[in-house]
């Protein structure tokens, strides 16, 4: 596969021989394991001891002249605490079981979760398929579905004399390069309408542009994501099709 290299001014240069990995087969089923793999949470579990600092006892007795003794008084065998004593008279709460105030979590969650793992070479595969995903069409027409068509030939390669040059001159150049499909490129957020403000999501945005930069390169620019080729993630090419950039150096990287 051939890429289009394009200067600062947004022209196309000549065409370059992307990585080997980019004409091999794409295997959708693989990117997808190690994305949920990714995913994988952490157990949780209360402290073993929450719900059960109480100076309760747990066996409560129901004899007859027993002292702190239960008979007669028609409550339930629960441990209970002891709140204030007058003579033989007592005032008790419950306390430790889960059907009293202050006491233990019925069921709570166990911290039992068992790693998900993936073989290395299914990782190479996973990350293969995601950068070839960027250079094929389909598979960007089907992650962005507000696009109906893609007016240039993907994937993209900038010169890496960008990295002198200010947010301005690249924002012309990708709007050149992208032209009606600029929208996408630059990262909108906005504030999401409803009670979703008060859940934890005031905000939703797009992915915009992900331009992938070798470790030497420095690269300055707001609305696009910026990452070298050793930074980045499967959550940043999952759903395959990211619209993605790459820089001359970046290339020579992902080729070794």
């Amino acid at each position: 596969m051939k890429g289009n290299l394009y200067g600062l001014d947004g022209n196309k240069k000549k065409e370059i021989e992307m990585p080997s990995f980019f004409d091999e087969k794409i295997r959708k089923d693989i990117a997808e394991k190690y994305f949920e793999v990714n995913k994988f949470k952490h157990p949780v579990s209360p402290n073993s001891k929450a719900g059960k600092q109480h100076s309760a006892s747990g066996t409560i007795s129901h004899k007859r002249h027993d002292w702190k003794g239960h008979y007669g008084r028609g409550i339930s065998r629960i441990p209970r605490k002891t709140m204030w004593r007058r003579g033989t008279q007592f005032m008790w709460v419950g306390a430790e079981v889960s059907s009293t105030r202050g006491g233990r979590r019925a069921h709570p969650p166990k911290g039992i979760g068992k790693e998900k793992k993936i073989n290395k070479k299914e990782i190479q595969i996973a990350f293969n398929s995601g950068f070839a995903a960027t250079g094929i069409e389909k598979f960007v027409l089907k992650r962005y579905e507000s696009l109906d068509e893609l007016k240039i030939k993907i994937p993209v390669i900038v010169e890496s004399k960008i990295t002198s040059s200010k947010t301005k001159d690249l924002i012309s150049m990708f709007k050149k390069i992208y032209g009606i499909n600029f929208d996408l490129v630059i990262k909108k957020k906005s504030v999401r309408a409803g009670k979703g403000k008060l859940r934890g999501r005031k905000y939703k945005s797009n992915a915009g542009l992900l331009l992938i930069k070798s470790e030497n390169e420095n690269i300055k620019m707001t609305g696009i994501e910026i990452k070298n080729v050793g930074d980045v993630t499967m959550n940043d090419l999952y759903p395959l099709g990211r619209l993605c950039a790459y820089t001359e150096k970046s290339l020579e990287e992902l080729k070794r």
